[in-house]
């Protein structure tokens, strides 16, 4: 298992092994001895999957508040995405940057997104599937998040359709109006 870390700290691309023959393929998509051999101690709590049928479509930018904020690994099971965390960090270096990778079935990378970091995505193919794991359950009291097109964090999605968006995520603040909790210990 690969970890390379992003432009945003914490962020890591995870690039799992893949063991593969005439038969097809195998890899581990997590191990927790050896995500703590590079000094990363998580203990995920919760599973899920989404699926979208249409290309265009945007997930996102969510987050959760502490004390319930989630680290996430994510991965793309059918399909393709692209996948974007933003560094919602109050009094961080990189407050309001983002860090986007494709992610897709065939890549079969991942990305890890630590608590204090928004996550969205946008679906690059029509049928796609999405799972991730969790290290806090969801807790809807906490939940929150940034409008996929807000200019001061001016995340590139890579567009050829308009994005097909929850009525949630329509009418989600700009990061300035946000309630964000999390502050920067660095």
């Amino acid at each position: 298992m690969k970890l390379t870390e992003t432009t945003l700290p914490g962020v890591y691309i995870v690039e799992p092994a893949v063991h593969g023959d005439h038969r097809g393929w195998f890899m581990e998509t997590f191990s927790d001895a050896k995500f703590k051999e590079q000094g990363i101690d998580i203990t995920f709590v919760q599973d899920n999957q989404s699926y979208s049928a249409v290309k265009g479509t945007l997930r996102g930018v969510h987050y959760q508040l502490n004390p319930k904020a989630q680290t996430k690994l994510v991965r793309c099971t059918r399909g393709v995405i692209y996948d974007v965390a933003v560094d919602i960090r109050e009094g961080s270096p990189t407050y309001s940057k983002w860090f986007g990778v494709e992610l897709s079935a065939e890549n079969k990378k991942q990305l890890l997104i630590p608590k204090g970091f928004a996550h969205g995505f946008m679906t690059l193919t029509g049928d796609v599937e999405v799972q991730y794991k969790c290290d806090e359950l969801y807790a809807p009291e906490c939940d929150g998040g940034i409008l996929w097109n807000d200019p001061a964090v001016g995340v590139e999605w890579p567009m050829d359709v308009t994005p097909i968006l929850s009525g949630k995520d329509e009418k989600a603040p700009l990061l300035k109006d946000a309630t964000i909790n999390f502050l920067f210990e660095g």
